[in-house]
């Protein structure tokens, strides 16, 4: 590998234009740099007119109704935003020059050749522009001739010549690194500008990996939508990002399929949500959707919490089997005939004639709301077989009108009444004795006294929800009607969702795919995920493959081998994260004796480029935050986006899950390990937040450590 950045130590021999060597490239017009910076200029100059083109174009004269005409103009402002040039961001990233032209099979006589010549050549970017006359200047990461910028190496050149690797600052383009894939001389050494670019610091919210997307992660990333992934990754192996771009290439490779079907990123939280929000924008993708699990199951205004006992119980799958039999069991068998007055003639469907049709209903295993729906239809045409056989001739209007009819509509409120989801769930809960009813042989007699509300509960306003019931509510809603499919779903920190969350998230997705995405060992709630085996067969998906990241980019090797220390005790037989960076970042423990100390290390840290993030258990924020304000250091919570003026963050451990900062002090772990019910949840806990640094981790205590970490 041959080197060039401006501001890098040149790492090898070689001739100017191999390594890159800077002689005031501006000024001569053979330099490589000089050429590449050239071509950037001019691939900023078609994108521009690219947009220009896409906000010229009128839609005043369109043809077509107004819901087309909008239709329309929303999709060109989205054509018009997702061709902006962001001036701190890299137009191209990479280069890839072919031995042949792609799709030839080498039949154009140019292998070996030093240059391969201008149609073998391809920039990588974000997003795909092409010149005056439609020539590609920038190829979209996500084609298929820029898949060797990733997958490329020396066992398996794809018929790459050359790849380039391209370093910034800011939006200028300052260095460059080559790999002469098929040059059996040139020495096989990481890529200085790789190493760079992932161990940047960040400042704000975090920011896509496509110029450094690793082989093991590109397999995922353009695995197809038919099937669904699991990714099991520790932290820093980049799963959220591999998740997120997984889904930027789906929208790419199937534009027209998630178009109609839609696609969703679920999150645990809003603050981790607020975090991902402008890697899929960044990409050129403005219409991906983002959610909480509670958001999806919004019935009821959620206002109170539950005990983990309770929790653990509403959250088991075998509560879907007693809101199926409480939904069913409102079916109840005709006991009177059905007279159909037409006219001077009487029509009458038998008993034993409905009860045949409410067993065919009963048997196709249809939704409660869609059998009910059928059951006039199925009782007017019982009614229109007589009328044919006493020689009339009535059509689909005659069986709507009998369908209508009053005494059909009576008889199909009394043998399949109408059932709200919520007023089910109410009486489930309020009810000891329905409950027993639909509970018997599922839950125990102590299970079911865990999840019964203390007070009885008169209406569905009045009640106090928690999300476990909600949840429920929504298991109900679908059991009454279908809940629409999307065509893609990504589930991220999915270690901790519940049985019935699964479920829930499950529904959204029957008819399509999803990418999941979690670590064991983070599992933090008392129902957190046991096996990804269990959490798939939940979510309908049992036919997932399940993908495992074990190199850690993003974690210093000293912190994560401290934090390693604790998964025996949390997680068993999982595969420690082996950091593969090269600056091995810092770590240092710190007995302390006051808050003093702790706002201290913080102002070290913030001497430092980058973010910088204070965890500690949820009690002591309030202390922590009055010391810094008495110190007069700013700071934010989790989810405001960083800048920098204020690069510090107080973060609750609850919320660190999935936030990254470039420095963490983590305050007293033996008190985030005691926050926790359970000693092995508060183990998981302190696991999060000790992998939440990028660079380097201070870990202050006034208390004991815990006995795990040695």
């Amino acid at each position: 590998m041959s080197t060039r950045p401006d501001e890098l130590t040149h790492r090898d021999t070689g001739t100017d234009r191999d390594t890159g060597t800077d002689r005031g490239p501006d000024a001569d017009p053979d330099n490589p740099l000089t050429r590449e910076r050239t071509h950037l200029a001019a691939s900023r100059a078609a994108l521009r007119a690219m947009r220009e083109e896409a906000e010229s174009l009128d839609t005043s004269n369109v043809s077509a109704n107004w819901v087309s005409a909008e239709a329309l103009r929303y999709d060109i402002d989205q054509r018009i935003k997702a061709l902006a040039d962001l001036s701190d961001t890299p137009l191209f990233f990479g280069r890839l020059d072919y031995l042949h032209a792609p799709g030839t099979g080498g039949t154009d006589g140019t292998e070996g050749t030093d240059e391969p010549e201008e149609a073998h050549r391809f920039y990588i970017g974000r997003r795909h522009v092409h010149d005056a006359g439609g020539d590609p200047m920038v190829v979209d990461w996500r084609a298929p001739v820029s898949q060797p910028f990733y997958r490329a190496s020396r066992r398996d050149p794809m018929d790459v010549a050359l790849r380039r690797r391209f370093g910034y600052t800011g939006g200028d383009l300052t260095a460059y690194e080559d790999e002469h894939l098929t040059d059996p001389t040139e020495a096989d050494t990481a890529s200085k500008l790789l190493q760079q670019e992932i161990e940047r610091p960040r400042v704000g919210p975090m920011r896509d990996i496509v110029a450094t997307i690793q082989p093991e992660q590109d397999e995922i990333v353009r695995s197809g939508l038919s099937g669904t992934v699991c990714v099991q990754g520790g932290p820093g192996t980049g799963k959220t990002a591999v998740g997120l771009h997984r889904v930027a290439y789906l929208l790419y490779a199937y534009r027209e399929r998630l178009a109609r079907t839609g696609t969703l990123v679920i999150g645990p939280n809003r603050s981790f949500l607020h975090y991902i929000e402008q890697v899929l924008p960044a990409l050129g993708e403005l219409d991906v959707k983002q959610a909480t699990v509670e958001d999806l199951v919004a019935h009821v205004e959620v206002r109170g919490t539950d005990e983990a006992a309770a929790a653990v119980v509403k959250g088991d799958a075998r509560m879907a089997e007693v809101l199926r039999r409480a939904v069913h069991a409102h079916v109840t068998p005709p006991t009177e005939q059905v007279v159909v007055v037409r006219g001077s003639r009487r029509w009458r469907v038998p008993v034993h004639e409905l009860e045949e049709i409410v067993r065919e209903l009963q048997a196709r295993g249809i939704r409660y709301g869609a059998a009910r729906e059928a059951l006039p239809q199925r009782i007017a045409h019982a009614v229109l077989v007589q009328m044919e056989r006493a020689g009339e001739a009535p059509d689909d209007r005659v069986q709507d009108a009998v369908a209508r009819n009053t005494a059909v509509k009576a008889a199909v409120k009394a043998i399949w009444p109408p059932v709200d989801p919520a007023k089910l769930v109410l009486r489930l809960l309020s009810d000891a004795d329905f409950l027993a009813a639909h509970a018997d042989g599922v839950l125990s007699e102590d299970e079911q006294k865990t999840i019964l509300w203390a007070k009885p509960v008169r209406s569905v306003r009045s009640a106090k929800w928690s999300t476990a019931d909600a949840v429920l509510i929504d298991e109900a809603n679908d059991l009454v009607q279908r809940t629409p499919s999307l065509g893609h779903v990504v589930l991220d920190e999915a270690q901790d969702l519940s049985p019935m969350q699964y479920r829930a998230v499950g529904r959204r997705c029957t008819t399509g795919s999803a990418t999941v995405l979690g670590d064991l060992a983070q599992g933090t709630t008392p129902w957190a995920t046991r096996s990804w085996e269990e959490a798939l067969a939940h979510l309908g998906k049992d036919d997932a493959v399940i993908e495992e990241l074990t190199a850690g980019f993003r974690v210093p090797t000293d912190v994560i081998t401290y934090a390693s220390r604790l998964l025996p005790h949390i997680a068993p037989g999982l595969t420690p994260v082996a950091s593969v960076r090269e600056n091995p970042g810092f770590f240092d423990l710190r007995a302390i004796t006051d808050d003093a100390e702790v706002v201290r290390a913080c102002e070290e840290l913030l001497e430092r480029e980058g973010s910088v993030g204070l965890i500690a258990a949820d009690a002591r924020i309030p202390a922590l935050a009055a010391a810094l304000d008495a110190a007069g250091l700013g700071h934010l919570g989790p989810g405001e986006e960083t800048t920098r003026e204020t690069r510090l963050t107080l973060v609750p451990a609850s919320l660190a899950k999935g936030l990254e900062y470039d420095y963490v002090v983590l305050d007293e772990p033996g008190a985030v390990v005691d926050g926790e019910p359970d000693e092995r949840t508060g183990l998981r806990r302190l696991y999060v937040a000790l992998t939440r640094a990028v660079s380097g981790l201070i870990v202050t205590h006034a208390a004991a450590l815990p006995a795990q970490l040695g």
